[in-house]
């Protein structure tokens, strides 16, 4: 990693460190007594040890290998394996917060095992540590072999890398703390929000540059979807995230937006955020490992561009479905459903596209558990969007809302769509990032592969079930008018099912660290031939097949 910068870089790279170790302890000083403190003396340890790591090789040798030979992998590769470790972290602790519904006595006599701080860290250890860094290290990847571009300089690729996980660990060990803002899938407070501006911005401006250095004229469709992600995640983040710190020596903060304002700005950023990070990235993922790995072209490319602008332009207005039968505006919820039932089109174009892409190539998706993975994983990003856009309709909402319905759509969608498509995309890439020729374990992807989609099926089955329980149980009626059940009654009906989500939970965690497993197990397996790096200028012939003009 550092051995490969030059002197410059890393010149550069211990600047960024010293900064960040002076935030750091001007955190520490000034969030005396505060949790604003703690994650001050966590930034200064964190560039610390880069810091540390980047002196001990200050003055090596400054004989590197010719730049243009080769891309600059060594991100994705510790991107994957932090991909990884975020999700057997995550999803072990989702197993925990489940268990503690079925089994309230399952923490400790500490505020820091409670659920409502436990589910945050499974809720944000998911989408942005596993989630995230499988976007930021998959992106890397394709964006090189789509433009035949290696990516401009060396350290811009480890600040957003290594930045993004400082977010993800600053709003970890705040959620433990108590520290939140109350606010779905943004709950970190106003000074980390700031620092995950700062490595956005730098992670889209080394995208822009990576594709205007390309070779190849087209810009490949993964790339519209990542930067999709890239720059609208940016946009939501940003505005949904103004405040006010209350204190600049304190993580307490107040929104800039108020009452309803506030709900729907907060639901405009949660939908979309499900759009533009579970959606859109992992939609590049999907269009560029599956034919690749089918070795097959994509079935309608042109229907591929439109659906993408279906999805960018549908999406951004749904949000307020989430917002049914509350003070806002009957009419906004009514735009939002209607966008929400729109969305289905572009979104069943996509997966329908994925599945005609497979045309030719079922035998494949018999025997190659990779391949089965992004096929199964195309089937539930089908179903949870049927689903989502029929939950959305509002008489239908007046059942599900506030249920356990709720969760197993986003369930599917999370497990069934998102997990499902990383996997099998790590799987497709680990073995030619490492110079393999195979995975250490073929009958180890077997298993994941049906413990994971047995503990995908258990979980959400159980939540459909226990919602649309709930959802009738509060709604029923007695002779008298009075409601027929109380809330306990329905908190006693649903045990069975929180116990086979636990259950569910825990086969898929199961899956993940047999996963995890396996990829350890690849890299450290040393082949006696090793394969021919993947050049810039040869690795055309790498790439998706591009289509026959439609």
């Amino acid at each position: 990693m550092i051995s490969s910068l030059t002197q410059a870089e890393r010149g550069a790279a211990m600047l960024i460190t010293l900064a960040g170790m002076v935030a750091g302890l001007a955190m520490a000083a000034a969030g005396q007594g505060d949790p604003m403190g703690a994650h001050g003396w966590i930034v200064l340890l964190f560039f610390a040890l880069f810091f540390g790591l980047l002196a001990r090789a200050a003055y090596g040798s400054d004989e590197l290998e010719d730049r243009s030979l080769a891309y600059y992998d060594d991100p994705t590769k510790v991107g994957i394996l932090l991909s990884l470790a975020w999700a057997v972290i995550a999803m072990g602790m989702g197993v925990w917060v489940a268990a503690q519904l079925a089994w309230p006595d399952l923490r400790f006599d500490a505020a820091w095992s409670g659920f409502g701080r436990l589910r945050p860290v499974h809720t944000s250890g998911v989408i942005f540590g596993f989630g995230g860094n499988a976007l930021i290290a998959t992106s890397f990847h394709i964006m090189q072999r789509t433009s035949r571009a290696r990516m401009p300089g060396q350290v811009a690729p480890w600040f957003v890398l290594f930045g993004f996980n400082l977010f993800c660990l600053i709003a970890a060990s705040g959620y433990l703390m108590g520290v939140t803002q109350s606010k779905e899938y943004a709950e970190p407070e106003w000074y980390a929000d700031i620092w995950l501006v700062v490595v956005w911005v730098v992670y889209f401006t080394l995208y822009i540059r990576t594709l205007a250095r390309r070779r190849e004229p087209h810009i490949y469709v993964a790339n519209w979807y990542y930067l999709a992600f890239i720059l609208v995640v940016a946009v939501l983040h940003i505005v949904n995230n103004l405040a006010v710190p209350a204190s600049w020596t304190g993580a307490k903060s107040y929104s800039a937006f108020s009452g309803v304002q506030d709900a729907m700005t907060q639901w405009w950023y949660g939908h979309n955020a499900v759009a533009f990070f579970l959606t859109s990235g992992f939609l590049g993922m999907l269009y560029y490992f599956l034919p690749k790995r089918a070795e097959r072209p994509i079935y309608s490319y042109r229907l591929s561009i439109l659906s993408f602008w279906g999805i960018t332009f549908f999406y951004i207005w749904a949000g307020s479905h989430h917002l049914h039968y509350t003070a806002l505006p009957h009419w906004v919820q009514t735009l939002g459903m209607t966008f929400s039932v729109m969305l289905l089109v572009p979104s069943w174009a996509s997966a329908g596209n994925a599945l005609m892409t497979l045309n030719g190539a079922w035998h494949k998706v018999r025997d190659d558990a990779t391949l089965r993975f992004m096929m199964v994983a195309a089937v539930f990003y089908g179903l949870s969007t049927f689903e989502g856009s029929f939950m959305a309709i509002r008489p239908v909402n007046g059942l599900s809302h506030y249920t356990e319905w709720t969760i197993g759509h986003v369930h599917a969608g999370a497990m069934g769509w998102v997990a499902l498509i990383t996997f099998g995309s790590i799987y497709a890439l680990v073995p030619g990032l490492w110079r393999r020729e195979t995975m250490y374990s073929w009958k180890a992807v077997e298993w994941h592969f049906w413990i994971a989609l047995a503990g995908t099926v258990i979980y959400v089955f159980a939540m459909w079930n226990s919602g649309i329980i709930q959802g009738l149980m509060w709604r029923t009626y007695g002779e008298s008018g009075t409601l027929r059940y109380s809330f306990t009654d329905s908190l006693v009906a649903m045990h069975p099912y929180y116990v086979a989500r636990a259950f569910g939970g825990l086969l898929f965690v199961t899956g993940a660290i047999i996963g995890a497993w396996n990829v350890v197990m690849t890299i450290r397996h040393v082949p006696r031939q090793v394969p021919e790096r993947d050049h810039p200028t040869t690795s055309e012939t790498m790439e998706p097949a591009l289509p026959a003009a439609e």
